[in-house]
Protein backbone atom coordinates (compact mmCIF):
# COMPACT_ATOMS: atom_id res chain seq x y z
CA UNK A 1 0.00 0.00 0.00
CA UNK A 2 1.14 3.53 -0.70
CA UNK A 3 0.64 6.99 0.74
CA UNK A 4 1.41 10.62 -0.10
CA UNK A 5 4.36 12.24 1.63
CA UNK A 6 6.28 15.46 1.08
CA UNK A 7 10.00 14.68 1.03
CA UNK A 8 13.15 16.76 0.98
CA UNK A 9 15.30 15.60 -1.96
CA UNK A 10 18.28 17.89 -1.34
CA UNK A 11 19.39 20.74 0.91
CA UNK A 12 18.30 24.18 -0.22
CA UNK A 13 15.27 26.40 -0.71
CA UNK A 14 11.65 25.26 -0.54
CA UNK A 15 11.88 23.92 -4.09
CA UNK A 16 13.68 20.81 -2.79
CA UNK A 17 10.37 19.65 -1.24
CA UNK A 18 8.42 17.30 -3.51
CA UNK A 19 5.10 15.51 -3.24
CA UNK A 20 5.87 11.78 -3.55
CA UNK A 21 3.95 8.53 -3.49
CA UNK A 22 5.82 6.13 -1.21
CA UNK A 23 5.10 2.82 0.56
CA UNK A 24 3.26 2.99 3.85
CA UNK A 25 5.28 1.74 6.85
CA UNK A 26 4.86 -2.02 6.62
CA UNK A 27 5.33 -2.86 10.30
CA UNK A 28 5.54 -1.06 13.60
CA UNK A 29 7.69 -1.72 16.65
CA UNK A 30 6.34 -3.13 19.91
CA UNK A 31 6.42 0.32 21.55
CA UNK A 32 5.08 2.27 18.55
CA UNK A 33 1.79 3.69 17.36
CA UNK A 34 0.68 3.89 13.74
CA UNK A 35 -1.12 7.21 13.25
CA UNK A 36 -3.34 8.41 10.43
CA UNK A 37 -2.25 12.03 10.10
CA UNK A 38 -5.04 14.62 10.18
CA UNK A 39 -2.83 17.71 10.50
CA UNK A 40 0.89 18.46 10.77
CA UNK A 41 2.40 21.80 11.76
CA UNK A 42 5.49 23.43 10.28
CA UNK A 43 8.19 24.88 12.53
CA UNK A 44 11.23 27.08 11.84
CA UNK A 45 13.46 24.13 12.69
CA UNK A 46 12.02 22.38 9.62
CA UNK A 47 13.31 24.94 7.15
CA UNK A 48 16.57 25.26 9.06
CA UNK A 49 17.12 21.51 8.61
CA UNK A 50 16.04 21.84 4.96
CA UNK A 51 18.65 24.57 4.40
CA UNK A 52 21.37 22.39 5.92
CA UNK A 53 22.03 24.45 9.05
CA UNK A 54 22.11 21.35 11.26
CA UNK A 55 23.96 18.96 8.95
CA UNK A 56 26.80 18.68 11.46
CA UNK A 57 24.32 17.45 14.08
CA UNK A 58 21.56 15.73 12.11
CA UNK A 59 22.47 13.39 9.25
CA UNK A 60 19.59 12.62 6.90
CA UNK A 61 19.39 9.82 4.36
CA UNK A 62 17.79 11.75 1.49
CA UNK A 63 15.08 11.84 0.32
CA UNK A 64 13.67 12.54 3.78
CA UNK A 65 10.22 13.33 5.15
CA UNK A 66 10.30 16.29 7.55
CA UNK A 67 7.74 17.22 10.19
CA UNK A 68 7.85 17.16 14.01
CA UNK A 69 4.25 18.09 14.87
CA UNK A 70 1.21 15.91 14.33
CA UNK A 71 -2.38 15.36 15.33
CA UNK A 72 -4.09 12.20 14.16
CA UNK A 73 -5.90 8.95 14.90
CA UNK A 74 -4.29 5.72 16.10
CA UNK A 75 -4.80 2.88 13.61
CA UNK A 76 -2.42 0.28 15.10
CA UNK A 77 -0.87 -0.25 18.53
CA UNK A 78 2.43 -1.98 19.27
CA UNK A 79 2.36 -5.16 21.35
CA UNK A 80 4.03 -3.57 24.40
CA UNK A 81 2.12 -0.27 24.38
CA UNK A 82 -0.21 0.54 27.25
CA UNK A 83 -2.59 3.46 27.55
CA UNK A 84 -3.47 3.81 23.86
CA UNK A 85 -5.99 2.01 21.67
CA UNK A 86 -7.04 1.99 18.03
CA UNK A 87 -9.29 4.96 17.39
CA UNK A 88 -7.66 7.25 19.97
CA UNK A 89 -6.97 10.80 18.86
CA UNK A 90 -3.38 11.70 19.70
CA UNK A 91 -0.77 14.43 19.29
CA UNK A 92 3.00 14.22 19.21
CA UNK A 93 6.22 16.09 18.57
CA UNK A 94 8.61 13.24 17.80
CA UNK A 95 12.37 13.38 18.18
CA UNK A 96 14.65 14.25 15.27
CA UNK A 97 15.21 10.52 14.81
CA UNK A 98 11.53 9.91 14.08
CA UNK A 99 10.57 12.86 11.90
CA UNK A 100 8.08 12.22 9.12
CA UNK A 101 4.81 14.02 9.86
CA UNK A 102 4.51 15.57 6.37
CA UNK A 103 2.65 12.44 5.29
CA UNK A 104 -0.70 10.69 5.37
CA UNK A 105 0.59 8.22 7.96
CA UNK A 106 3.39 8.14 10.50
CA UNK A 107 4.74 5.60 12.99
CA UNK A 108 5.95 7.08 16.28
CA UNK A 109 7.02 5.97 19.75
CA UNK A 110 4.04 5.78 22.05
CA UNK A 111 5.95 7.53 24.86
CA UNK A 112 6.30 10.58 22.61
CA UNK A 113 2.53 10.80 22.14
CA UNK A 114 -0.31 12.18 24.27
CA UNK A 115 -4.08 12.35 24.07
CA UNK A 116 -5.28 15.10 21.75
CA UNK A 117 -7.01 17.93 23.64
CA UNK A 118 -10.73 17.43 23.16
CA UNK A 119 -11.43 21.17 23.21
CA UNK A 120 -9.84 21.86 19.81
CA UNK A 121 -9.83 20.39 16.33
CA UNK A 122 -6.90 18.54 14.74
CA UNK A 123 -5.53 21.69 13.09
CA UNK A 124 -5.19 23.54 16.39
CA UNK A 125 -4.06 20.39 18.20
CA UNK A 126 -1.21 19.97 15.68
CA UNK A 127 -0.10 23.53 16.48
CA UNK A 128 0.59 22.64 20.13
CA UNK A 129 3.23 19.90 20.56
CA UNK A 130 6.64 21.29 19.51
CA UNK A 131 6.08 24.89 20.60
CA UNK A 132 4.31 23.78 23.76
CA UNK A 133 7.12 21.43 24.77
CA UNK A 134 9.71 24.08 23.91
CA UNK A 135 7.96 26.69 26.06
CA UNK A 136 7.59 24.14 28.89
CA UNK A 137 11.24 23.06 28.74
CA UNK A 138 12.35 26.72 28.71
CA UNK A 139 10.10 28.18 31.40
CA UNK A 140 9.55 25.19 33.68
CA UNK A 141 12.55 22.98 32.97
CA UNK A 142 15.43 25.42 32.46
CA UNK A 143 14.27 28.68 34.06
CA UNK A 144 12.22 27.24 36.94
CA UNK A 145 9.78 30.16 36.56
CA UNK A 146 7.86 30.88 39.78
CA UNK A 147 4.65 32.70 40.57
CA UNK A 148 5.20 36.41 41.07
CA UNK A 149 8.38 36.56 38.97
CA UNK A 150 8.83 38.80 35.95
CA UNK A 151 9.60 37.16 32.61
CA UNK A 152 10.47 38.63 29.22
CA UNK A 153 9.26 36.51 26.32
CA UNK A 154 10.69 37.56 22.98
CA UNK A 155 8.52 37.43 19.83
CA UNK A 156 5.25 36.96 21.69
CA UNK A 157 3.14 36.56 18.54
CA UNK A 158 5.20 33.65 17.23
CA UNK A 159 4.62 29.95 17.69
CA UNK A 160 6.64 29.47 20.87
CA UNK A 161 6.00 32.98 22.17
CA UNK A 162 2.21 32.72 21.94
CA UNK A 163 2.18 29.53 24.02
CA UNK A 164 4.90 30.76 26.40
CA UNK A 165 2.89 33.88 27.30
CA UNK A 166 -0.11 31.74 28.23
CA UNK A 167 1.97 29.18 30.12
CA UNK A 168 3.79 31.91 32.06
CA UNK A 169 0.47 33.49 33.07
CA UNK A 170 -0.82 30.08 34.14
CA UNK A 171 2.29 29.76 36.34
CA UNK A 172 1.51 33.15 37.92
CA UNK A 173 4.26 35.27 36.35
CA UNK A 174 4.21 38.91 35.25
CA UNK A 175 4.81 38.85 31.50
CA UNK A 176 6.73 41.25 29.27
CA UNK A 177 6.83 40.52 25.56
CA UNK A 178 8.10 42.04 22.32
CA UNK A 179 6.13 42.29 19.09
CA UNK A 180 5.26 44.61 16.22
CA UNK A 181 2.45 47.17 16.67
CA UNK A 182 0.04 45.06 14.60
CA UNK A 183 0.35 42.22 17.13
CA UNK A 184 0.02 44.29 20.31
CA UNK A 185 -3.67 43.55 20.76
CA UNK A 186 -3.12 39.84 20.10
CA UNK A 187 -0.40 39.35 22.74
CA UNK A 188 -2.44 41.35 25.24
CA UNK A 189 -5.35 38.96 24.67
CA UNK A 190 -2.95 36.06 25.22
CA UNK A 191 -2.12 37.50 28.64
CA UNK A 192 0.91 39.77 28.28
CA UNK A 193 1.05 42.44 30.99
CA UNK A 194 3.61 44.66 29.25
CA UNK A 195 3.83 44.90 25.45
CA UNK A 196 7.10 46.22 24.02
CA UNK A 197 7.14 47.57 20.45
CA UNK A 198 10.50 46.30 19.24
CA UNK A 199 10.58 48.97 16.53
CA UNK A 200 10.41 51.98 18.84
CA UNK A 201 11.29 50.64 22.30
CA UNK A 202 14.39 49.05 23.78
CA UNK A 203 13.40 45.94 25.71
CA UNK A 204 16.71 46.10 27.58
CA UNK A 205 15.39 49.23 29.27
CA UNK A 206 11.69 48.38 29.57
CA UNK A 207 12.22 44.89 30.99
CA UNK A 208 15.53 45.52 32.78
CA UNK A 209 15.82 43.58 36.01
CA UNK A 210 13.35 40.82 35.11
CA UNK A 211 13.90 37.42 36.66
CA UNK A 212 13.75 35.32 33.48
CA UNK A 213 14.23 35.88 29.75
CA UNK A 214 13.03 33.43 27.12
CA UNK A 215 15.40 34.32 24.25
CA UNK A 216 14.15 33.26 20.82
CA UNK A 217 15.60 35.73 18.32
CA UNK A 218 19.23 34.66 18.02
CA UNK A 219 22.07 36.89 16.89
CA UNK A 220 22.92 39.73 19.27
CA UNK A 221 19.67 39.16 21.19
CA UNK A 222 21.44 36.51 23.27
CA UNK A 223 23.87 39.05 24.69
CA UNK A 224 21.08 41.61 25.01
CA UNK A 225 19.03 39.12 27.02
CA UNK A 226 21.94 38.70 29.42
CA UNK A 227 22.10 42.47 29.89
CA UNK A 228 18.34 42.61 30.52
CA UNK A 229 17.98 39.96 33.22
CA UNK A 230 18.69 40.77 36.87
CA UNK A 231 21.74 39.58 38.77
CA UNK A 232 21.09 35.96 39.67
CA UNK A 233 18.40 35.63 37.00
CA UNK A 234 17.95 33.00 34.31
CA UNK A 235 18.08 33.16 30.50
CA UNK A 236 16.68 30.28 28.46
CA UNK A 237 17.77 30.43 24.81
CA UNK A 238 15.85 28.42 22.22
CA UNK A 239 17.17 30.03 18.99
CA UNK A 240 20.84 30.85 19.47
CA UNK A 241 21.47 31.54 15.76
CA UNK A 242 23.21 28.33 14.70
CA UNK A 243 22.10 28.90 11.09
CA UNK A 244 24.10 32.15 10.94
CA UNK A 245 27.20 30.46 12.36
CA UNK A 246 27.07 27.57 9.88
CA UNK A 247 26.50 29.97 6.99
CA UNK A 248 29.56 31.93 7.99
CA UNK A 249 31.97 29.15 8.96
CA UNK A 250 30.59 25.93 7.44
CA UNK A 251 28.53 23.11 8.88
CA UNK A 252 31.21 21.68 11.20
CA UNK A 253 33.35 24.69 12.08
CA UNK A 254 30.20 26.78 12.56
CA UNK A 255 28.93 24.41 15.25
CA UNK A 256 32.32 24.35 16.99
CA UNK A 257 32.68 28.13 16.93
CA UNK A 258 29.14 28.59 18.20
CA UNK A 259 29.74 26.12 21.04
CA UNK A 260 32.81 28.06 22.13
CA UNK A 261 30.95 31.38 21.92
CA UNK A 262 27.99 30.09 23.94
CA UNK A 263 30.24 28.56 26.59
CA UNK A 264 32.13 31.84 27.03
CA UNK A 265 28.87 33.74 27.42
CA UNK A 266 27.47 31.24 29.89
CA UNK A 267 30.60 31.13 32.06
CA UNK A 268 31.02 34.90 31.99
CA UNK A 269 27.39 35.53 32.97
CA UNK A 270 27.56 33.03 35.83
CA UNK A 271 30.85 34.25 37.24
CA UNK A 272 30.24 38.00 36.89
CA UNK A 273 26.55 38.29 37.75
CA UNK A 274 25.31 34.89 38.89
CA UNK A 275 23.10 34.58 35.78
CA UNK A 276 22.32 31.07 34.56
CA UNK A 277 22.25 30.78 30.74
CA UNK A 278 20.69 27.61 29.35
CA UNK A 279 20.50 26.35 25.79
CA UNK A 280 17.09 24.70 25.56
CA UNK A 281 16.25 21.87 23.20
CA UNK A 282 12.76 20.45 23.21
CA UNK A 283 12.36 16.96 24.67
CA UNK A 284 9.91 14.63 22.95
CA UNK A 285 8.13 13.76 26.19
CA UNK A 286 4.62 12.34 26.11
CA UNK A 287 4.01 13.05 29.82
CA UNK A 288 4.81 16.74 29.50
CA UNK A 289 2.73 16.89 26.32
CA UNK A 290 -0.21 15.31 28.16
CA UNK A 291 0.07 18.06 30.79
CA UNK A 292 -0.09 20.71 28.05
CA UNK A 293 -3.03 18.96 26.44
CA UNK A 294 -4.89 19.13 29.75
CA UNK A 295 -4.15 22.86 29.99
CA UNK A 296 -5.80 23.32 26.59
CA UNK A 297 -8.88 21.44 27.77
CA UNK A 298 -8.95 23.54 30.94
CA UNK A 299 -8.83 26.75 28.90
CA UNK A 300 -5.46 27.85 30.30
CA UNK A 301 -3.74 27.87 26.90
CA UNK A 302 -5.03 27.95 23.33
CA UNK A 303 -2.88 27.06 20.30
CA UNK A 304 -2.66 29.90 17.78
CA UNK A 305 -2.96 29.08 14.06
CA UNK A 306 -2.08 31.62 11.39
CA UNK A 307 -2.74 29.70 8.14
CA UNK A 308 -3.43 26.22 6.87
CA UNK A 309 -2.22 24.63 3.63
CA UNK A 310 -3.02 21.27 2.04
CA UNK A 311 -0.16 18.77 2.20
CA UNK A 312 0.47 19.21 -1.53
CA UNK A 313 1.35 22.89 -0.93
CA UNK A 314 4.00 22.26 1.72
CA UNK A 315 6.68 24.14 -0.23
CA UNK A 316 4.48 27.24 -0.35
CA UNK A 317 3.77 26.89 3.37
CA UNK A 318 7.53 26.84 4.03
CA UNK A 319 7.98 30.00 1.96
CA UNK A 320 5.30 31.78 3.96
CA UNK A 321 6.72 30.75 7.34
CA UNK A 322 10.16 31.94 6.27
CA UNK A 323 8.84 35.50 5.81
CA UNK A 324 8.71 35.75 9.60
CA UNK A 325 5.22 37.26 9.52
CA UNK A 326 3.23 34.30 10.85
CA UNK A 327 1.15 34.89 13.98
CA UNK A 328 1.27 31.52 15.67
CA UNK A 329 1.61 28.35 13.63
CA UNK A 330 1.32 27.28 10.00
CA UNK A 331 -0.43 23.92 9.67
CA UNK A 332 -0.70 21.31 6.90
CA UNK A 333 -3.86 19.26 6.41
CA UNK A 334 -4.07 15.84 4.77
Amino acid sequence: MTMTAVRMHDYGDAGVLRVDTIPRPATIGPRDLRIAVQAAAINPVDFKIRKGAQRALIWLDLPWTLGMDVSGVVTEVGSKVKGFAVGDEVISSPSHRRMGCYAEEVVLRADECAPKPAAVDHVHAAALPLVGLTAYDALVGAAKLKAGEKVLIQAGAGGVGSIAIQLAKHLGAEVYTTCSPRNAELVTELGADHVIDYRSQDYEEVARGCDVVLESMGGDHLERALRTVRNGGRVASITPGLLDWTKRYGKVMGVLRFAGYFLRLALGARLKRGVRLSLVTRHADGKNLAYLSRLVDEGAIAPLVDRTYPLAETAEAHRYLETGHARGKVVLTT
